[in-house]
């Protein structure tokens, strides 16, 4: 279906059933312009067919495919070289509008980045087509809620500003959940998991949110997949230390 998707609007598309018979087409890549690859595959995972591909060619443009995204996977498959990931299901829209973007932009690589910044390199990647960055971040000096203003692009052409709100609530439902009065990185971490929230979102989704106003109310199974992972990679940094 990715194929007839893509070859309706022009592409030229080969398929191949696993990492093994992917690899062998690939070769050295200089015949190919992207490459669309499943995470979830039998003998290979797309993360070691996408290590395979960039000791290969280093300027490979990839789209990693997953129904199963987390913060872990996202950075991974970034510093391997990833340009995109498209979260099972998609539209055809979302297909063809991220293909036409990666294969736009110049190829740029991303190398290992600490935690504190794990989010901010998350989202400079594209998501479904969707790229953001922050335009403003400010504390609600009342109810100690704190609102983060993103700046969203879609690759077809059209932007908006999207208000993330993480409620004072959540922010202690978090503390309770780490069995900590205070997180790493302070205002840059609440920063973080809004950007998480809203990368989560357009994941799902394929859209930004309705009214560009997205509520953080609660923990959601993704968002603690995140702090679990935030939050061990911080320890482990701190014993290292």
């Amino acid at each position: 279906m990715i194929k007839l998707a893509l070859a309706h609007v022009g592409y030229e598309v080969e398929t191949a059933n696993d990492g093994p018979e992917g690899l062998k087409k690939f070769g050295d890549g200089s015949s190919w312009d992207l490459v669309l690859l499943d995470q979830r595959m039998p003998g290979m995972s797309g993360i070691d067919v996408e290590h395979e591909i960039f000791k290969r060619s280093a300027d490979a443009r990839l789209i990693l495919i997953t129904a199963f995204g987390t913060i872990d996977l996202a950075l991974e498959a970034i510093q391997a070289g990833a340009s995109d990931f498209l979260r099972k299901p998609f539209t055809t829209e979302t297909l063809r509008n991220s293909v036409k973007a990666v294969l736009e932009r110049p190829v740029q690589r991303l190398t290992a980045v600490p935690v504190g910044m794990a989010c901010k390199e998350f989202t400079r990647t594209t998501i479904n087509g969707f790229s953001f960055e922050l335009d403003h971040r400010s504390v609600d000096e009342a109810t100690g809620d704190i609102l983060c203003v993103f700046h969203v692009n879609h690759s077809d052409g059209t932007a908006s500003n999207v208000k993330v709100v993480l409620h004072a609530y959540v922010v202690e439902l978090v503390k309770a959940y780490s069995d900590s009065e205070s997180v790493p990185g302070e205002l840059h971490f609440w920063q973080a998991m809004c950007e998480e929230a809203l990368a989560n979102y357009l994941w799902q989704n394929a859209a930004p949110p309705p009214d560009k106003m997205l509520q953080i109310e609660d923990l959601s199974s993704s968002l603690q997949r995140w702090l679990d992972s935030v939050l061990t990679v911080s320890l482990a940094e701190d014993n290292a230390r």
